[in-house]
């Protein structure tokens, strides 16, 4: 579930799913996406309910995408991919307030976000290597232009899980605050025009489409022969 809280200057979209740590399923990456890229306010803060910013993939959605064949794991990414794109190409300049767990797609929603800012109690990591699987939301992608090859490689190759002051020494996030609201509040006190100019000139540099159906692909095929595996995960 994705709700949205309407303001002149910042648009507040919460992942209101805390009882499964607003994971994502389908019908809530579509609403997600509509709801940043729709935005009519300069700002947008994207943030999630409860004790964690988003868990990532819906598991019981990823479980039943690898039980119906590869070209449905396809689709999934795909539309993971889709929302990401279109968050990073929204006119509004776009905040993660980043509140608890992020993981997995939760890092690569921060990653489409203009501006990622921490609170003390936010924890980051890219667990997907651990059962076989990886980040294919664009975090092959966008991962090492946050934090550069070597920062990258080891969140994704380790699964570690990463703080909030860890997080801003590697640039996964530009500040620690107490209340990423204010970081909104801040943005938006700016010229809109200027933002959204800037938005764009920063941080939408290029098509990244042709490296993100190389690891849709890539994460498909893993899925597909992990659909076993993961139903098992699932069920534990």
């Amino acid at each position: 579930m994705v709700r949205i809280e309407e303001g002149d200057r910042v648009r507040v979209v919460t992942l209101d799913r805390p009882d499964a740590r607003n994971a994502l399923t389908l019908d809530d990456l579509d609403a997600l996406g509509t709801a940043v890229a729709d935005a009519d306010a300069p700002v947008v803060l994207v943030r999630g309910a409860g004790d964690a910013f988003c868990a990532g993939a819906d598991l019981t959605t990823v479980a039943e995408t690898a039980a119906d064949g590869e070209t449905a794991a396809d689709a999934f990414v795909e539309c993971g991919q889709q929302t990401m794109r279109r968050i990073e190409t929204s006119d509004a300049a776009v905040v993660a307030g980043v509140d608890g767990a992020a993981r997995g797609g939760g890092v690569e929603l921060a990653l489409a976000c203009d501006v990622r800012v921490a609170t003390p109690d936010a924890t980051f990591a890219e667990p997907g290597v651990t059962f076989g699987l990886f980040g294919a939301w664009g975090g092959t992608v966008r991962l090492p232009e946050a934090v550069g090859t070597s920062h990258a490689a080891d969140l994704s190759l380790s699964g570690r899980v990463v703080d909030a002051e860890t997080a801003r020494e590697i640039g996964l996030v530009s500040r620690v605050v107490s209340d990423p609201r204010a970081v909104a509040d801040e943005l938006a006190s700016n010229d809109a025009d200027a933002l959204r100019t800037l938005s764009d000139l920063l941080t939408h540099r290029g098509d990244p489409a042709e490296r993100e159906t190389a690891e849709r692909a890539a994460f498909a095929d893993l899925l597909t022969e992990r659909a076993d595996a993961l139903a098992q995960h699932r069920k534990e």
